[in-house]
């Protein structure tokens, strides 16, 4: 298939099996996750020559990460956190986790905000692949793609509606040039560390300072 450009945190269905970043074999752990169908996500480093695109392996356990590469020719399938934001009706009011039901609770006011977002971590790659990687005591992880910065009555709002959840809810904030965590722009609004392919960065602005 000819995939969209591609974003982090998207998950990935491959024809052939990853390779680790660092060259070293998968770990059994890994090659179980592959066989079993599980997807791969798409993380923040530079592309490789030839398409090759930089991802990460999950398996069952939080300890079970690992840093991986796949060729852009062996992509299958292309699931956005956006796709599965709009597939939260489905998700029952006694959901067996948290994070299931905070996102449930969520997803209605999120998308009247107006920006584009959806579920990552265990939230968003069971939701995908049906496979049980969520804890009762998961966190809800989630990515929002905003260009650009949003008015100080638009961010009181965003933070008010995380506030109050049934579960820890960690956001994610997509200016288009890379990612930051809402939580530590609140904290530190003038030093934010913003995640780009080419690695972290501390930033007075992530929405322009970004040269």
């Amino acid at each position: 298939m000819t995939p969209t450009p591609l974003r982090a945190h998207d998950l990935l269905w491959v024809s052939e099996m990853p390779a680790t970043a660092d060259g070293t074999p998968l770990p059994d752990w890994a090659l179980a996750a592959c066989r079993q169908g599980a997807p791969v996500v798409v993380r923040r480093a530079p592309r490789g020559p030839d398409g090759v695109i930089p991802v990460g392996l999950r398996g069952s356990a939080r300890s079970e990460r690992c840093a991986a590469t796949v060729a852009l020719r062996t992509i299958t399938r292309i699931i956005t956190p956006e796709a599965l934001a709009s597939t939260t009706a489905t998700i029952a009011n006694d959901a067996p986790f948290a994070a299931l039901r905070t996102l449930h609770a969520l997803a209605p006011e999120l998308s009247a905000l107006g920006w584009a977002w959806g579920p990552t971590g265990g939230t968003g790659f069971t939701l995908a692949s049906g496979l049980p990687v969520l804890h009762a005591d998961s966190d809800l992880d989630l990515v929002m793609r905003m260009p650009h910065a949003p008015s100080s009555a638009q961010r009181d709002h965003l933070v008010g509606l995380l506030s109050d959840t049934e579960c820890r809810v960690d956001l994610q904030i997509d200016t288009g040039h890379g990612g930051f965590a809402l939580r530590d722009w609140l904290a530190s609004p003038h030093k934010t560390l913003l995640k780009t392919d080419h690695g972290p960065r501390l930033v007075a602005d992530p929405w322009s300072d970004v040269a």
